[in-house]
């Protein structure tokens, strides 16, 4: 029997060019911000909980840099794995002007200007203990001492060449003093991507191992500067401050688990949001994957999807060199 019906939704998806022709979100390459692990080591060395993902040597960094913008990827994010000897419990190599992160910036500038390059301003690669920032006799993390050493590591990052700086430590205040500090020392167009909306995630675990921040690999309570991720009201708050205080663009992080928060903060601010697909989503992925349990590729697309769909303009993932092929 066949039915008259007036409306049917299925006329446009009959073909896969009806459904081409109609597709609301498409994902790109110049959506991404590839997150990119560096060190002092002679020669790449693979992340063992990400598969396909490696640590770049410096002098091996600017050949890489220039695969990835054949590929229409124009920004990048470092992310420095320093070697023990430099660490102390106060971070203060992210201080020395010739510390891993500043070497990389300048060489990378050097042969790619036009490359858009991400410093991550936060103290846990720097730290024995593997916190964000400086820890007190009695274990709390201070803030407004961690603060002034992120605004002064703000100037190393403008020096070196970077056109951003993101303030993933979740301290209280940060973006407004490093706004101030750069615009105090006429870096006016340095940018600020705020992880204002940080979650206190049991997803970081690759990362940390991936920049030898994981103190020993035991767990690492960030929990009274990082957000529960039971709570969207104050996830609302942060927003609204880093906003206030200066950002040009708000990052939610992680990605898909808070597909709420990055809809929320698309709809009510006027700048930019960016999302970053950590390294515990990828790698959920790729291990279901490896198991023959999922197809990694289909599986990040949709996942791409929705974290595009849900209102992230920019988003970083370690899958953008996978993908940006097929795209």
């Amino acid at each position: 029997m066949t039915y008259s019906f007036p409306v049917r939704p299925r006329r446009l998806r009959v073909t896969k060019s009806i459904r081409s022709l109609v597709q609301e979100n498409r994902l790109h390459p110049s959506d991404f911000v590839l997150p990119i692990f560096i060190s002092d080591e002679e020669k790449q060395v693979e992340v063992p909980s990400m598969p396909g993902v490696v640590r770049w040597p410096v002098d091996q960094l600017s050949d890489q840099i220039k695969s990835y913008t054949d590929m229409g990827i124009r920004a990048f994010a470092l992310f420095p794995k320093i070697c023990a000897g430099s660490k102390n419990p106060h971070g203060s190599e992210i201080l020395n002007p010739e510390s891993l992160v500043y070497r990389a910036a300048k060489s990378v500038k050097k042969a790619h200007s036009e490359s858009v390059l991400i410093a991550d301003l936060a103290l846990d690669p720097y730290t024995t203990h593997g916190q964000d920032g400086i820890v007190l006799e009695n274990g709390y993390v201070s803030n407004d001492e961690t603060v002034e050493v992120l605004a002064k590591a703000s100037l190393l990052c403008a020096e070196a060449g970077f056109d951003w700086v993101a303030p993933s430590d979740m301290m209280d205040g940060r973006v407004g003093i490093i706004r101030k500090t750069l615009e105090q020392n006429s870096y006016h167009n340095v940018g600020i991507i705020s992880y204002s909306a940080k979650f206190a995630s049991a997803y970081y675990g690759p990362f940390r191992s991936a920049i030898d921040s994981s103190h020993g690999g035991k767990p690492i309570d960030k929990s009274s500067y990082q957000l529960n991720p039971a709570n969207f009201e104050e996830a609302k708050r942060e927003l609204c401050l880093d906003y206030q205080e200066g950002a040009d663009m708000l990052m939610i992080k992680p990605a898909e688990p808070f597909l709420d928060v990055i809809k929320y903060a698309n709809t009510n601010f006027d700048i930019p949001i960016a999302a970053y697909q950590v390294s515990g989503e990828y790698s959920r992925i790729m291990a279901a994957d490896q198991l023959g349990w999922l197809d990694w590729k289909s599986c990040a697309i949709e996942s791409l999807l929705g974290i595009k769909r849900a209102g992230a303009r920019v988003i970083f993932s370690y899958f953008a060199d996978k993908l940006a092929p097929i795209l």
